[in-house]
């Protein structure tokens, strides 16, 4: 690795970095991606700094883009943590060492505060790629993640909280189900992420009412005899639901 490295400080923002909270659906199970440090074994969320000449949210952009390959992502900035000993002692500084990065230590000695972004996307559409001192980039599920570096499992969990909280005032699913769906897929979603159950007839009528669905004449094949039948979401009311907001809880 050569002296203009992105591991080198001058390239980036002093003292702040950003993570990002990665939330995936598939087989009713709601999933978060995960890479592994090469050396260390040590997982963590993907992240990075900002450079220079970039705004938060572009660099926030970037480094999703390179760890799932895709270009539009639905991604949203929840909080900002900034406990003044939550970047010391940071495992993947031995990391760089260990790769021969070479990395500047006193730069990384700094205190560091960390936007905490969370993305939806399309499980089905992401290809996983770790960066250059990781040797995995996975999907695990909620209930798989054990021990993170630094504070990153304080920053998931804070994620996954506003993200049951978003389903209050703001519609979901359209970054997490394929582009047609079912009613019970959609309220299969909703229940994980809500993880408790809601009541079928309740629930259909609640979505139907915002007039973000949009009910197709298709049923879905493979199934049952009375096969449900097949939504998709009006784009034009649920980007109107996203700007204006939803009425009622879960």
């Amino acid at each position: 690795m050569t002296q203009n490295s992105s591991f080198f400080g001058q390239h980036f923002l002093s003292h702040i970095s950003l993570d990002c909270v990665v939330f995936g659906f598939h087989d009713n199970q709601l999933k978060v991606l995960l890479i592994r440090r090469k050396f260390t074994k040590e997982w963590a969320l993907p992240g990075g700094f900002v450079r220079e000449e970039e705004s938060i949210e572009i660099a926030a952009t970037r480094v999703l883009q390179e760890r799932t390959g895709l270009d539009d992502i639905f991604l949203k900035q929840f909080k900002v943590f900034s406990e003044p000993e939550r970047s010391r002692r940071n495992p993947t500084v031995q990391d760089l060492v260990d790769f021969g990065a070479n990395p500047d230590l006193e730069w990384f000695k700094q205190r560091f505060i960390s936007v905490g972004f969370y993305a939806l996307v399309d499980f089905s559409q992401v290809e996983p790629k770790p960066d250059s001192i990781s040797d995995l980039c996975a999907w695990k599920n909620l209930d798989e993640v054990d021990s993170l570096i630094l504070d990153h499992n304080q920053i998931l969990n804070k994620a996954l909280e506003t993200l049951r909280l978003q389903l209050n005032y703001q519609p979901l699913g359209y970054n997490l189900l394929p582009e047609r769906f079912t009613m019970p897929e959609l309220q299969r979603l909703y229940e994980t992420i809500l993880a408790k159950e809601l009541d079928r007839r309740n629930f259909q009528r609640k979505m139907l009412s915002y007039g973000i669905l949009n009910k197709l004449e298709e049923r879905k094949t493979g199934g049952a005899h009375k096969a449900p039948y097949l939504y998709e979401f009006n784009l034009e009311n649920y980007q109107k639901a996203l700007q204006n907001g939803l009425y009622g809880g879960w």
